[in-house]
């Protein structure tokens, strides 16, 4: 049975795209098969896997308003094994038109579920675009994926997002909270961001430094650049962990 997950932050620079596609690069070198499905047109999912090169147009939201089958816009990257539903470049158009449809939450479930004959894992990029059309897709989640960052205006901004999912009735247990340190030790520290969210940091990734950047550079999930870099490490650790609490929360 597929697994979704979603990611979700509140500020950009966080490293939530870059934690979306060395997830899904690590479950798809498991063997497990992975669908990426990209719906923050601000991130470079693209970039990060070297697809857009080709002159890709995105077709995440023209799939839903359009005939066309979702599938017919998913890329393979080959050399990871790793599918990417591309972010549309005209998102914020196309949002518009799905808030005015009435029927838009159940064109996403149905845009999605066919999805979930064909892949293990479906990824969620959802970044900061939390709405009445995204909504449905965390509630339904086996695990939402929340990247924080430790400056105190990122923490400030994902409080009240915490309070608007439990508002809604998403479980906080499916909320996995990965603080990671993308720019450097400076900031809070984890027991001061517990403190602050409300709710345990399950995993805390170190600062990777130049290596982040030059595996970017070359189109690669830093997990398999620098497979023994203790990131890596950490990285696949919660990776696991995320596998283990998505189980349990299905078999409750």
């Amino acid at each position: 049975m597929t697994r979704i997950y979603t990611l979700v932050n509140q500020k950009g620079g966080v490293g939530k795209t870059t934690t979306t596609i060395n997830l899904g690069a690590y479950l798809a070198q498991l063997g497990q098969r992975v669908l990426v499905v990209d719906l923050d047109p601000q991130a470079n999912a693209t970039s990060c896997l070297g697809v857009d090169k080709l002159g890709v147009q995105g077709g995440t939201y023209e799939a839903l308003l359009g005939d066309k089958q979702v599938a017919s816009y998913v890329l393979l990257n080959e050399r990871l094994n790793l599918s990417l539903l591309p972010s549309s470049p005209s998102l914020a158009g196309a949002e518009v038109e799905l808030v005015d449809e009435l029927a838009r939450e159940v064109r996403l479930r149905k845009a999605i579920a066919p999805l979930a004959d064909k892949y293990d894992y479906v990824l969620i990029d959802i970044g900061r675009s939390l709405s009445r059309i995204t909504l449905p897709l965390i509630q339904h989640a086996d695990l939402n994926i929340l990247v924080v960052s430790t400056d105190v205006s990122t923490v400030s901004l994902t409080k009240p997002i915490l309070g608007y999912m439990k508002s809604k009735g998403v479980n906080m247990d499916s909320v996995f909270a990965l603080l990671n340190r993308a720019v450097g030790l400076e900031g809070l520290s984890k027991a001061e961001t517990e403190i602050a969210l409300e709710i345990p940091i399950r995993t805390t990734m170190p600062y990777l430094s130049s290596n982040m950047a030059f595996a970017n550079h070359h189109h690669q999930p830093f997990t398999l650049k620098f497979p023994r870099d203790t990131a890596s490490i950490v990285f696949q650790e919660a990776a696991k962990e995320m596998s283990i609490l998505a189980r349990n929360l299905r078999a409750e």
